[in-house]
């Protein structure tokens, strides 16, 4: 298995979520993962630049949200930046059901926990979240399709 790096940079607009979604998808499918662990990855990413839109940047359409990702033999890594408004207290913000929208589960950072092996929070205030999740490639059974 090699190397492979994508860096992406797109605007911040709801309809992006669904082409990470599928851009996560087909690199799953490549490292012939099963179902379940493609569909996790679709959870993490939609989750993760889903907070970029909503709540980095209050549904402002012109922002950027950047998506790395990386893999080699070992891990799977999947990094969502964006440069906007940041979480006060990361720690409180990772608790289940805490959300700023009262319309929101607060379950995202819940799901990126669960379904990833190493989850990282970096944020400052009006200097915007990072968040790194690691999925260990090693320890998957490969699909059986």
């Amino acid at each position: 298995m090699k190397r492979n790096l994508l860096d992406l940079k797109f605007y911040s607009l709801a309809e992006n979520v669904g082409i990470t979604r599928m851009l996560i998808a087909s690199v799953g499918a490549q490292l012939d993962l099963s179902l379940n662990d493609i569909e996790e990855l679709k959870v993490v990413v939609s989750e993760a630049v889903s907070n970029s839109i909503i709540h980095g940047y209050a549904n402002h359409p012109d922002k950027l949200v950047h998506l790395t990702i990386e893999q080699n033999p070992e891990a799977l890594k999947i990094i969502v930046k964006d440069e906007g408004c940041g979480i006060p207290d990361v720690e409180q913000a990772m608790q289940p059901a805490f959300s700023t929208d009262p319309e929101r589960m607060g379950l995202g950072f819940v799901f990126m926990q669960s379904f990833m092996d190493d989850l990282q929070v970096e944020s400052a205030v009006n200097q915007g979240t990072t968040v790194t999740m690691i999925k260990q490639l090693d320890k998957i059974q490969p699909s059986t399709h």
